[in-house]
């Protein structure tokens, strides 16, 4: 969503490494290795772009060339096809892979208050509108990325005109050798000042396309922003359903002309109610598209990482193990920034930081200065960085298969339909076990057939459809244990093996993450119901976050340390003293240390009955451990 300030193109470069590590994965494309930086492509510097890529070991260069989202590129795109053409050639005499930067529903028609054409002077009828009819066109000051003088409109879907020109500008990016095409912002406009709660688009072609498929109509037959009410919950699924189909349309029309190309959108609603207003939904986009790049924010301030709270760095923990699991094996690329002149941090650190905590999720890195998609905030930490994820790249993006977790259920309907109650009980849930040091697995509709956790957590569900009730009915026929945290489910069958739990303790649990993060009273409730048998087990301070999973075949955990960062006072965390694991000792007595940023170490362990310990060393960033002394 953010825009560099050079406006005239981005395009993403993604570098496969010579040594053909996609080979060794045939299971995974290059984007699960990407490592992300930006640049801005002009008509002569595509060599410079690839050579910049290589020197400083970015693994996935974003850079715009934006031509569905200019309005003068959209109806004559010659110019920018030619620069896609040069660059995807030079990237791929690199090594390389190519993607190129396109907006979804915004277009930009510059110096409009001059120009002879505008979308809004040409095509006013393709506009989305408020229910009363105000149609979604700014100008400067509305974001940083519109200049003076320039019109910004967000259009319909459902403009046929303008998505069949979209579509066959789509085939013709499709045809220049890109490998990727990353679509920007597919959203309802429903996030500038004044149009939060529009709910739109109430434009005439949207509301026929609404009534052909409900028999309802929006102006008239809805309660705009009432949850409770099943028509709205109608429009609800309607503009989510409009923007996924929108994302597919987008993969099949450019996979019509190279089957090998990848659409990756940007979206930064992730798990919460932003999701459903402004209708892009990464659960349901996931299954549509290539992968996913995340721009994830939540709640108000600045989502810098050098002004999170302790309470923000593991709710971003909890989002994006959540979109781990929504990518079902695709990748997940994380935008998110770092540091914009802060006062008291120093940017490398704050770097560091939010590198370490992507990586640590399993999502790819993607280094950005202030809210600009292109360059850094320093050059030579990036390629530090980016060095130690590329040597350390098997470890961190095969595979993870969990072992022994607890599932927490995601639900997209309690989402959409009761989000603030049913929120703050699943992200309560994650963050309870995180801190807890739990093997917790995300559990969404589609994964529950496959889900084998022994215990599996329902927060605060509003509802279970037929196929949902059919399917926790077939997990507790295999011996599962089903956690019901609040309210029953509507359509919540009785079935044995289940405990229920007043949502109140997690609740106010969340609600004092958010006030003190080390004064918040962990559930206990929830952690005494949830408790299952470990194959590996982690001592570790309440400020250290833990994955675990099986990768290629050895018992891993990944750990975050967020001890000792305050919001724009500190960026060097505190390292974590006297963590200590235990294994059976049939694993071996060996573990491998590999901290953030350094070099491996293996450990011996020390026998205690059938079991070993490891004493690990302090915890600076984070670090990841295995048990045994290579892969």
């Amino acid at each position: 969503m953010k825009r560099a300030a050079w406006w005239s193109s981005l395009l993403l470069v993604a570098s496969v490494s010579q040594s053909g590590r996609a080979q060794e994965h045939p299971a995974q494309d290059w984007t699960h290795y990407a490592r992300i930086g930006a640049y801005g492509l002009q008509a002569g510097n595509a060599d410079a772009i690839v050579r910049d890529a290589q020197s400083s070991g970015v693994y996935g260069i974003e850079v715009d060339n934006d031509i569905p989202g200019r309005y003068e590129s959209f109806l004559d795109p010659t110019a920018k096809l030619n620069a896609l053409r040069l660059v995807a050639a030079a990237a791929h005499k690199a090594g390389n892979h190519a993607v190129v930067y396109i907006a979804g529903t915004e277009c930009i028609t510059a110096r409009a208050d001059q120009a002879e054409h505008s979308v809004m002077k040409d095509h006013p009828e393709w506009v989305q509108r408020k229910i009363g009819g105000q149609p979604a066109v700014f100008t400067s000051g509305a974001a940083f990325w519109i200049r003076p003088g320039d019109e910004d409109v967000w259009i319909s879907p459902y403009a046929q005109d303008w998505r069949k020109t979209y579509m066959e500008r789509v085939r013709q990016i499709a045809g220049t050798g890109i490998d990727g095409i990353y679509v920007d912002i597919p959203y309802w406009m429903t996030h500038f000042e004044g149009w939060e709660t529009s709910w739109a688009s109430f434009d005439d072609a949207t509301v026929a396309a609404f009534r052909e498929k409900t028999g309802l109509d929006a102006k008239k037959d809805l309660h705009i922003g009432d949850l409770a009410d099943p028509s709205f919950r109608k429009w609800i699924d309607f503009r989510i359903g409009t923007m996924t189909e929108f994302m597919r349309e987008i993969r099949e029309t450019a996979r019509s002309v190279n089957p090998e190309v990848l659409v990756i959108p940007e979206i930064y609603p992730g798990i919460e109610q932003e999701a459903t207003v402004v209708g892009a939904d990464v659960y349901q986009m996931y299954s549509v598209v290539d992968a996913i790049a995340h721009e994830y924010e939540f709640g108000d301030g600045e989502h810098m990482a050098a002004s999170r709270t302790l309470s923000d760095w593991f709710l971003y923990q909890a989002g994006m193990l959540s979109f781990r699991a929504f990518a079902q094996g695709k990748a997940t690329w994380i935008l998110n920034y770092s540091w914009d002149g802060n006062s008291g941090v120093d940017q490398r650190d704050a770097m560091k930081n939010l590198a370490m905590s992507i990586v640590m999720a399993g999502a790819n890195f993607w280094d950005a200065p202030g809210h600009s998609m292109a360059g850094s905030n320093d050059q030579a930490t990036r390629k530090q960085i980016f060095a130690w994820i590329e040597k350390n790249q098997d470890t961190l993006y095969s595979p993870r298969v969990p072992m022994h977790p607890v599932g927490v259920y995601f639900s997209p309907k309690s989402r959409d339909y009761s989000p603030k109650l049913y929120l703050e009980t699943y992200r309560g849930a994650l963050v309870a076990l995180l801190q807890a040091h739990r093997e917790l697995q995300v559990v969404t509709p589609t994964m529950l057939r496959t889900f084998r956790g022994k215990c599996l957590v329902l927060p605060s569900v509003l509802s279970l459809d037929a196929t949902e009730q059919r399917d926790l009915e077939s997990f507790l026929k295999i011996g599962g244990r089903l956690v019901v945290v609040g309210n029953r489910p509507e359509g919540f069958p009785a079935l044995a093996k289940t405990l229920h739990i007043d949502s109140d303790s997690v609740v106010a649990y969340f609600a004092a993450l958010q006030r003190d993060f080390a004064a918040a009273n962990p559930p206990t409730d929830l952690l005494t119901a949830t408790r299952v048998p470990a194959e590996i087990t982690l001592a570790a301070p309440p400020t250290v976050a833990a994955s675990f999973a099986r990768v290629r075949g050895q018992p891993h955990i990944f750990l975050a340390n967020f001890a000792g960062l305050e919001p724009n006072q500190s960026a060097v965390p505190t390292p974590a003293k006297g963590v200590r694991v235990t294994a059976p000792a049939t694993l071996g007595n060996k573990l491998t240390f590999l901290p953030f940023l350094g070099d491996a170490q293996v450990l011996q362990g020390k026998v205690k009955g059938n079991q070993l310990e490891f004493a690990l060393p302090p915890v600076g960033r984070g670090a990841v451990m295995w048990v045994g002394e290579g892969h």
